[in-house]
């Protein structure tokens, strides 16, 4: 009798420490159900040029690593000209080389424009456990696939120039204007979202 007491409790044990590594490992997203939101018509050519660059789902760091080693993802700076990048959260500095350097093209054109000011970068490159991170505490955060889950997005905050949170009319103004610049030159496209107070930009693969 003893021993079958001692055999069932190591059979719990076993069962709950086994439980608990599946649950570890598990990722913390449904890709099934992500990959079966539709984007809407205004998102769409997002994720059309994100897929262009021949860059898979980033899932986790471990996708991310794979195209930081082979030479496809390149490391965003911490400030340059026009721009400043906050701490990443939930996301990581690391884009594509193109969009690498329309963010430093969009920072430079903008600091001339306003005769030197600089705007905040507020997210880049995100993985799936990133979104799924993210969701936890912001419920705005996109439910099924982004272009930020491809290296070539990136958001810039319209209400924080200068280091200052504090609405610039001015400068918005100023930054919109250089968006759409390279939006008409075929190099970008953007959206303005209301609800994260960020133009979110995708650089196409021109």
């Amino acid at each position: 009798m003893k021993k079958f007491l001692c055999g069932a409790f190591a059979f719990i044990i076993q069962g709950t420490y086994s439980s608990q590594v599946a649950k570890k490992t598990l990722p913390c997203y449904d890709l099934t159900e992500i990959l079966r939101v539709e984007p809407t018509l205004l998102y769409k050519p997002h994720l059309d040029a994100s897929k262009s660059f021949g860059v898979k789902l980033l899932k986790n760091s471990e996708t991310v690593l794979k195209y930081v080693n082979n030479g496809k993802f390149h490391k965003i700076n911490k400030s340059g000209k026009g721009y400043r990048v906050q701490k990443l959260d939930y996301s990581r500095a690391w884009m594509v080389s193109k969009g690498k350097l329309m963010l430093e093209r969009i920072g430079a054109r903008f600091s001339k424009e306003t005769k030197g000011s600089t705007f905040t970068v507020s997210s880049i490159t995100r993985t799936l456990e990133d979104q799924c991170r993210l969701r936890k505490v912001n419920t705005n955060a996109s439910l099924g696939i982004s272009s930020h889950n491809y290296g070539n997005s990136f958001d810039i905050s319209y209400v924080r120039f200068n280091g200052t949170l504090r609405q610039n009319r001015r400068l918005e103004v100023a930054l919109e204007k250089v968006l759409k610049y390279y939006h008409d030159a075929g190099r970008i496209y953007y959206i303005k979202e209301k609800q994260q107070s960020c133009f979110h930009i995708t650089v196409r693969n021109y």
